[in-house]
């Protein structure tokens, strides 16, 4: 694997609005679906977008946050971001590059989608530590990933989302929202100790 680079990422923004057809593609549709139940119908508070990209998923996400904050590690990203987001007054764009500090100290649901493969292993171990410090007791954390891999990964996406729960030093309930051939989405939630916690095995 050759991995991406943020300018290459840049790069593909600036030459298209929609380079992976993440807003009309049919297996993009059905993820974003998966995601906004992995959520649950809201409305939330404060929400946070990890690796927002063109926006294509923080529409739909911002109709049920009270506040979005969408972030995205490109310049030509986070002006598609804005873009998407015009119309929602309490939703800004933000560019960010994880890790980083995040923009708020607490969220009730964070998603974090189509980007840890793209960190390596300290990056994402980092940020998986900053996620878990600021999303709230009781809150959700969604991760939407591929489970194949792809040329310009830096990690394998195999089990990549265990490894991201698992760097987060804590433990966690974990429910599937939707599983295909190549991609995963989970809802997860802080183990308070009083559930039973369900295993992340081969997530």
């Amino acid at each position: 694997m050759r991995p991406i680079t943020l300018d290459g990422f840049d790069a593909k923004f600036a030459a298209d609005d929609d380079p992976w057809s993440t807003f009309t593609g049919h297996d993009e549709v059905v993820k974003r679906r998966a995601i906004l139940r992995a959520m649950g119908p809201g409305p939330w508070g404060r929400i946070l977008e990890i690796a927002a990209g063109n926006g294509s998923n923080s529409v739909a996400i911002a109709r049920r946050a009270l506040r979005l904050d969408a972030t995205e590690a490109t310049a030509s990203g986070t002006a598609l971001v804005a873009k998407a987001l015009a119309q929602r007054q309490r939703a800004r764009a933000i560019r960010l590059a994880v890790p980083a500090r995040l923009p708020r100290a607490r969220y009730d649901i964070i998603v974090v989608a189509e980007v840890i493969y793209y960190l390596n292993e300290r990056d994402m171990a980092q940020t998986a530590r900053d996620v878990a410090a600021a999303l709230r007791p009781g809150g959700t954390l969604v991760l939407a990933h591929h489970r194949v891999d792809y040329p310009d990964f830096a990690q394998h996406a195999a089990n990549l989302q265990r490894a991201f729960l698992a760097a987060t030093r804590r433990r966690w309930q974990v429910r599937v929202g939707r599983r295909t051939g190549r991609w995963i989405v989970l809802a997860c939630r802080p183990d308070d100790g009083v559930q039973e916690r369900r295993s992340c095995g081969n997530l």
